[in-house]
C-alpha cells in the first residue's frame, strides 16, 4: 500500500504546481496562492473526509466562481481582495461544516443533473475567454507576438498530448496505466520546456508576462478579515459552499464505487468544510475534489489519504526550497493550461441526451449555461434551479391518470389507452400516479369529472392508488368533496389498492366512514365484486 501512496502523492504534487498556479489567476489572485491552498486542506480532509482518492485543492469552476463573488467588493491583485479571498473560504468551509453536522446535506440534490451540466459549460466559456488576454499578451486586436507564439504554441502542444499522448505511450511499450498517468502530467512538462524557452531566449525581456517573485516558505497562519464584507460574502458562500459538495461527492462516488468503497456524505461534507477553513488560515481561497487530479490519484495508486498528506508535504517542500525558478513561469502557458483542462467541461452528451428524453430539462441546461454567460455565475444556478423547481412543480400538479380495464383471463388492469383491455358498463376505473396535495387535487379532480362526462353510464367509479405514496389535507377534502357530488349524482366511489401508510392516515379522518363505496384490497376485487 505504501508504494502506492507515495508514487500517486509525487504524480498529483507534479499536477498541482502548474494546476494550483493557473487556478489562483482565474480566481484573480496571485498563482503562489494557489500552492498555498494546495497544502493544509488536503491535510485536513485527510482527517475528517471518507474518500481515498479525493484530491483536494483548487478547482477551475469554484475559482471562477471565487473572482466572480469578490470583483464587486475588491480589485483583484489587492490586498483586500485576498483578505475576502480568504474569508469567502472561511464561511464556505462554516456553511459544508454545518450541513455536515447538521445532516442536511440532502439540500444539495435540489441541483439537478441538467443543471450542473448547463452551469459547467457556461463556467468553462468564461473561463477560456478570461483567459485569451492572457494567453495573447493582451486583449484582441491588441496582442504581443512573443505571447501569441508562446501561448498558442503551448495550447497546440497540450491539445496534442491530450488527444494522442496516452496511445503514442501505449505504442512504445508502457504499461496503460503509466500511459495516462504520462498524459495527465504533459502540462508539467510544457511549463518547464516554456520555463527553458523563456531563460534560453530571455522571453520575460521581450515583454512576454511571467508569474513574477514568488515568496519563499510556507504560508504563516493567520485569520484576517474584513467585518464589513460579512454579508455580502454569505450568500456566494452558501452557493459555492453547495457546488463544493457536488463537484467533490461526483467525483468521489465515481472513484469509490471503482473500488467497492463506501462514502459518508455528511462526513465528506465535515472534510470539505474543515478544508476550506484550512485554506482560509493559511492565506488560500475556496478549495474542492478535483475530480481529473482525484483520477490520476487513483490510477497511481493511492490507497489512503496518506496519498494527498505527501502531496501536500512535497508542495510545502518546493516553497521551501530555493523557488526563484517559479518567477519566470510564463503567463500565456498557464492560460494554455486552463483552457485545455476546461475543455473537457465543454460537454454536450446531457444535452443531447435530455433533448430527446426530457425538453424541460433540456431548456434548464441550456437557460443554466445562457444565465451564467449573460447574467454571471450565482445569477445562472439560480436560473437553472428555479426552472427546475419549477418544471417539477407543473409536473407534479398534472399526475398522470389512466382508465384501466381488465387484461383477458388474468387479474391484471392496465391503460386501456396502451393496451387492448376490457372495460365493463357502469364501471369507470382511474388510476392516479402521483401522491395526492393541496398543488394537484384540483387537476386531479377536474380529469375525474372528464372522464365522467366521456363515460355518461358510470355508476361506480373505483379509485385505485396503487401509486398514491400519500395524501395531504387538502387532497382528502377534495377527495370528500368529490364523495359527496358523487353521492347527489347516484354514483358510488370506491377507492382500492391503499397503500398501508396513506391507509394509516385515512384512518384518522371520516372519508372511510362517509365513502359511497368500499374500500378494496385489489383492483380485481373491486371488478368482481362490482361487474357481478
Amino acid at each position: 500500500m505504501l508504494p502506492g501512496d507515495i508514487s500517486a502523492g509525487i504524480v498529483v504534487a507534479m499536477m498541482m504546481i502548474p494546476q494550483g498556479m493557473a487556478y489562483a489567476m482565474v480566481a484573480g489572485l496571485p498563482p503562489v496562492v494557489g500552492i498555498y491552498a494546495s497544502i493544509l486542506p488536503p491535510l485536513l480532509y485527510a482527517l475528517f473526509g471518507t474518500s481515498s482518492t479525493q484530491s483536494i485543492g483548487p478547482m477551475a469552476i469554484i475559482s471562477l466562481m471565487t473572482a466572480s463573488s469578490l470583483a464587486p467588493l475588491a480589485a483583484p491583485g489587492s490586498a483586500l481582495y485576498g483578505v475576502l479571498a480568504a474569508q469567502l473560504a472561511l464561511l464556505s468551509g462554516v456553511v459544508l461544516l454545518a450541513c455536515g453536522l447538521l445532516r442536511i446535506g440532502f439540500l444539495a440534490n435540489f441541483f439537478s443533473r441538467p443543471v450542473m451540466s448547463g452551469f459547467t459549460i457556461g463556467s468553462a466559456i468564461l473561463i477560456i475567454w478570461g483567459q485569451l488576454p492572457a494567453l495573447l499578451g493582451g486583449k484582441l486586436p491588441h496582442v504581443h507576438l512573443p505571447s501569441v507564439l508562446l501561448g498558442l504554441g503551448a495550447l497546440a502542444l497540450l491539445m496534442w498530448a491530450r488527444q494522442y499522448l496516452t496511445g503514442t505511450l501505449r505504442r512504445i511499450g508502457l504499461p496503460p496505466g503509466a500511459a495516462d498517468i504520462g498524459a495527465k502530467l504533459a502540462p508539467m512538462g510544457v511549463v518547464l520546456g516554456s520555463l527553458a524557452l523563456v531563460t534560453a531566449l530571455a522571453l520575460d525581456a521581450q515583454g512576454v508576462a511571467t508569474t513574477g517573485q514568488v515568496a519563499g516558505g510556507l504560508p504563516g497562519l493567520n485569520l484576517a478579515t474584513s467585518s464589513a464584507h460579512w454579508q455580502p460574502l454569505l450568500q456566494p458562500a452558501l452557493l459555492i459552499g453547495f457546488m463544493i459538495f457536488l463537484i467533490s461527492m461526483s467525483g468521489a462516488q465515481t472513484l469509490a464505487l471503482k473500488r467497492g468503497e463506501k462514502l459518508a456524505s455528511n462526513a465528506e461534507l465535515v472534510g470539505l468544510g474543515a478544508a476550506n477553513i484550512g485554506s482560509a488560515l493559511s492565506g488560500g481561497f475556496p478549495v474542492t475534489g478535483s475530480i481529473s487530479r482525484s483520477a490520476v490519484n487513483f490510477a497511481a495508486g493511492a490507497n489512503s489519504q496518506l496519498a494527498s498528506v505527501i502531496t501536500a508535504s512535497l508542495l510545502g517542500v518546493a516553497l521551501v526550497a530555493p523557488n526563484g525558478w517559479l518567477a519566470l513561469l510564463p503567463l500565456p502557458v498557464l492560460a494554455a493550461t486552463i483552457i485545455v483542462a476546461v475543455l473537457g467541461m465543454l460537454d454536450l452528451s446531457l444535452l443531447r441526451t435530455a433533448w430527446h428524453y426530457d425538453r424541460a430539462d433540456a431548456a434548464a441546461l441550456v437557460a443554466t449555461a445562457a444565465g451564467v454567460l449573460g447574467l454571471g455565475v450565482e445569477a445562472g444556478v439560480v436560473v437553472g434551479v428555479a426552472l427546475s423547481m419549477g418544471s417539477l412543480i407543473w409536473r407534479a400538479s398534472r399526475p398522470h391518470i389512466a382508465v384501466l380495464g381488465r387484461i383477458a383471463g388474468t387479474e391484471h388492469f392496465r391503460n386501456i389507452d396502451r393496451y387492448s383491455a376490457a372495460t365493463a358498463p357502469g364501471l369507470l376505473m382511474l388510476r392516479v400516479d402521483a401522491g395526492l396535495f393541496f398543488g394537484n387535487v384540483e387537476a386531479v379532480n377536474e380529469r375525474i369529472e372528464d372522464e365522467l362526462a366521456a363515460h355518461p353510464d358510470t355508476r361506480h367509479l373505483v379509485l385505485v392508488l396503487s401509486a398514491v405514496n400519500a395524501i395531504d389535507t387538502s387532497a382528502l377534502f377534495g377527495l370528500k368533496e368529490l364523495n359527496a357530488s358523487l353521492c347527489q349524482r347516484g354514483v358510488l366511489l370506491h377507492l382500492a389498492e391503499v397503500k398501508g401508510p396513506v391507509m394509516d392516515r385515512l384512518k384518522q379522518s371520516d372519508l372511510l366512514q362517509t365513502l359511497g363505496g368500499r374500500l378494496y384490497l385489489s383492483a380485481a376485487m373491486a371488478w368482481d365484486d362490482l361487474v357481478q
